[in-house]
């Protein structure tokens, strides 16, 4: 008679078997059926692989005890040592990032790495022994680090949300540890990992499991990273249905529904956000077959990277889509696109491309690794940058060891580990013959093809280089290769050396089939040439792209505040003087694409131009790969008119910066109602309030008695006023509350109907100085009177009066 755990075996092995895997194989075959195991792709020398191997040297600074305090804390025991400060709502979010990034480069042969993986499962392992112990109805297989996470998960799972919705985003702080844990397996193969990553996504499972579907969809309101794809990825392990009903639980309907419908809600929304929700959604429909998931997912790709991304292949500005009104902010605001967009925006492109392999996915990830990953790691120090700022003459800051904990420090780490991770994929056909091999990316490298018995290798300087050189090293079979065809260039060439090399082209791919031998040899040729690349709804300024490769120019050094980050909450701003618009070098072609017969190559070094476009505020520097610009202030996108239209363009641009300047010279602390960092960083409290948005610009409202406050500077002066900012068109609006400072009445205010017109009008309240006397801070609240409402903020700050600036 078979027993149940027989029977849970032989289903195991079947659902493997239904994946097309051999049960001996890796488990990163296992689990994504394109891929090869990490440590069968071998960089060679070059760019990439001098960033993972610097990565590493970053990596073996950190501390593991550090990053394991949170976990035991959580757990009941005694932390080894200190857990880093900074960002310490989310303390632990980094600990799963690292435990991925360690797996990653175990996998490369790093064993040093591979040792601390094991030392911090081992850890992990006695928290997890620890919360099975507290016998409490939430701990049972629990393995996170999240701050008070007994009071937080004993009342959630009852579905009371109240410490849920006040606490910082916990499961995507949880996230990141189920998705270390399963990469230990994934790319290590490492049994304690796979069992911990299974316990964990039980627990995921009955934390759950009393939720109704609107309690579900309410929860999923708080940014919860990847939670779908990596419950998902436990019934990808197991076969067990439950993961997958439970993964499905988590695909939030509020994006997914306007995704499967092709409707672009993406305005105004944290991108990062969103991001991960999308990749679970392609990782379910990968698993189950939902081919609307599957188009829900393709959707938001398509008007990601071909609407809402710039010319590094990043998005968002201030960690939200602006609506097409609101792109030009990525001029006027320093906190252009975040590395950890990019980073969920590469792994959604490798899934959708294991679902139809496209040379478009290739030409995305290939733009998005070269010109901002690349870019994002300081090449001495190896630090990670946050924001990746757009505005002219601006620059970026740089993580330190054991400082700075932000998320993009957490994503940076696994980043530059996974260089060859896309380079080569392949798909297997029904007879060995038909089996595919993939070459995505130009990359120096060198494949073990295990199941063929096959060494190839790529052997190029590219992007420095315009050509790549493809051989067979080791072994013979037969398939059919596969080799991007980039849209960047418009003479691309493969020819066999020694044999005819029969080709057609199918979906962005010159594809050759035949039986490969060691010695074949393909010489491929790829001429690049330089594009003007207008930014996104805002033609007037434009990137210099040769080939893939982003081209911007050094400017300066000055003011580099803060160019190492400390510690501090907001570390990650390149806090330095905003230098003005327009004072910026402002190109002036007869016609715009002039711009790319003006470029002039120097002599020695590859991919570095002389600008002969004339210019106003002219600059004598070169064009270089952005991925080589570091602790400089720099040019991206440039402001490029016609001789006829630019000086009034210039006047208006002017006053306007000079306008801004002088509020920002001002201000001792603002806040942007309803975008959700600047909210948690100046420690919003409140009762039903609400957000929304106008204009590309969010507000948030109370009603009816309730509030919302934050928590704002005063720097201990006491010559302050309170600017406040309203859409003016409000005809069906009212607008009555008060407004607190430190629960004592300043003002209350009446705006109904006050303006009728459609712009943003500010008011100002001065505020008493003997609200202000010996404070450094003080809390400042919006409560509606009862039965009316406070009439949608979009602005708040303290500034100093107009005679103490």
């Amino acid at each position: 008679m078979m027993t149940t755990s027989m029977k849970k075996v032989l289903i195991a092995i079947a659902f493997l078997g239904f994946s097309s895997h051999n049960i001996t194989t890796q488990a990163q075959d296992k689990l994504y059926s394109d891929e090869f195991p990490l440590g069968d792709i071998e960089l060679l020398d070059g760019p990439l692989k001098k960033a993972r191997d610097l990565n590493i040297e970053t990596l073996l600074k950190y501390d593991c005890d550090r990053m394991l305090a949170p976990y035991r804390k959580e757990a009941g025991l005694e932390p080894r040592k200190p857990t880093y400060p900074n960002w310490d709502g989310l303390d632990g979010h980094v600990g799963g990032h690292y435990l991925s990034a360690l797996a990653i480069n175990a996998a490369t042969g790093n064993e040093e790495c591979r040792r601390r993986m094991e030392y911090m499962l081992e850890e992990l392992n006695l928290c997890a022994e620890a919360n099975d112990k507290r016998n409490e109805p939430w701990s049972r297989n629990y393995v996170g680090g999240f701050p008070n996470s007994a009071k937080l998960w004993s009342t959630f799972r009852e579905g009371d949300f109240s410490t849920y919705f006040g606490a910082w985003a916990p499961f995507y702080n949880l996230h990141k540890m189920f998705a270390g844990l399963r990469d230990t397996w994934l790319y290590c193969d490492n049994a304690t990992g796979r069992r911990l990553f299974l316990k964990f996504c039980d627990w995921a499972v009955d934390i759950t499991s009393e939720l109704t579907d609107e309690q579900m969809e309410r929860m999923l309101g708080n940014e919860h990273g990847g939670m779908d794809e990596v419950i998902a990825d436990a019934y990808a392990m197991t076969g067990d249905k439950k993961y997958l009903d439970c993964a499905r639980r988590f695909a939030h309907r509020q994006l997914l529904i306007p995704m499967e419908e092709h409707r672009d809600c993406l305005d105004n929304m944290h991108a990062n956000t969103q991001i991960p929700k999308v990749v679970g959604f392609q990782r379910i429909s990968e698993l189950d077959g939902d081919n609307k998931m599957h188009d829900a997912s393709q959707y938001f790709w398509d008007i990601v990277t071909h609407e809402r991304s710039l010319a590094l292949g990043g998005n968002s500005r201030r960690e939200h889509f602006p609506t097409k009104e609101t792109c030009i902010d990525y001029v006027n605001d320093i906190d252009g696109p975040e590395s950890c967009n990019t980073y969920n925006m590469m792994k959604l492109t490798e899934f959708l491309n294991r679902a139809n392999p496209d040379g478009a996915y290739g030409d995305f990830y290939e733009v998005a690794m070269f010109n901002h990953i690349l870019s994002t790691q300081h090449p001495e120090h190896g630090g990670y940058v946050y924001f990746t700022s757009a505005r002219p003459r601006h620059y970026r800051n740089y993580s330190a060891p054991n400082m700075a904990m932000w998320c993009c420090v957490g994503t940076g780490m696994e980043n530059h580990g996974k260089y060859g991770q896309f380079v080569w994929t392949r798909s297997k056909g029904a007879k060995s013959s038909d089996d595919a091999l993939y070459l995505n990316l130009f990359v120096a490298s060198q494949l073990n093809w295990r199941d063929k018995g096959m060494v190839l290798r790529q052997e190029t300087a590219f992007p420095y280089a315009e050509s790549s050189q493809i051989s067979v090293v080791k072994g013979k079979g037969d398939f059919t290769l596969k080799i991007r065809k980039p849209s960047w260039c418009d003479d691309f060439k493969v020819k066999g050396v020694g044999f005819n090399a029969d080709q057609y082209e199918e979906n962005g791919f010159v594809c050759i089939k035949r039986k490969w031998k060691k010695g074949d040899r393909l010489e491929i040729s790829m001429p690049m040439h330089a594009a003007v690349k207008p930014m996104p709804n805002v033609p007037q300024y434009v990137a210099l792209t040769y080939g893939p490769i982003l081209l911007g120019m050094k400017t300066g050094t000055e003011d580099l505040q803060s160019l190492i980050a400390d510690d501090s909450r907001f570390g990650q701003y390149a806090g330095g003087e905003r230098l003005p618009l327009d004072k910026a070098p402002i190109l002036l072609p007869k016609e715009i694409n002039d711009i790319t017969r003006d470029l002039r190559p120097v002599a020695g070094k590859p991919l570095h131009f002389k600008l002969t476009t004339r210019m106003e505020n002219p600059i004598d520097g070169e064009l270089q790969p952005f991925f080589e610009i570091h602790d400089s202030r720099y040019m991206m996108y440039w402001l490029a008119l016609s001789e006829k239209g630019y000086k009034e363009y210039l006047q208006k641009l002017a006053d306007e910066e000079a306008e801004r300047h002088a509020l920002e010279a001002r201000t001792i602390d603002k806040v942007m109602p309803g975008e959700q960092q600047p909210e948690t960083d100046h420690r919003m409290e409140t009762s039903r309030s609400e957000k929304g948005s106008t204009e590309g610009v969010f507000y948030r409202d109370a009603r009816n008695g309730h509030h919302f406050s934050y928590l704002m500077k005063t720097n201990g002066e006491t010559d302050l006023t309170l600017r406040l900012t309203f859409w003016g068109q409000d005809e069906w609006r009212t607008s009555e509350f008060d407004i607190l400072i430190d629960d004592e009445l300043m003002a209350s205010a009446d705006n109904t109907h006050r303006w009728r017109t459609t712009q943003f009008k500010t008011v100002d309240y001065a505020i008493p100085a003997s609200m202000l006397n010996g404070k450094n801070e003080v809390r400042v609240k919006f409560q509606a009177h009862k039965g009316k409402q406070v009439g949608q903020i979009y602005g708040v700050r303290i500034i100093r009066n107009e005679n103490n600036k």
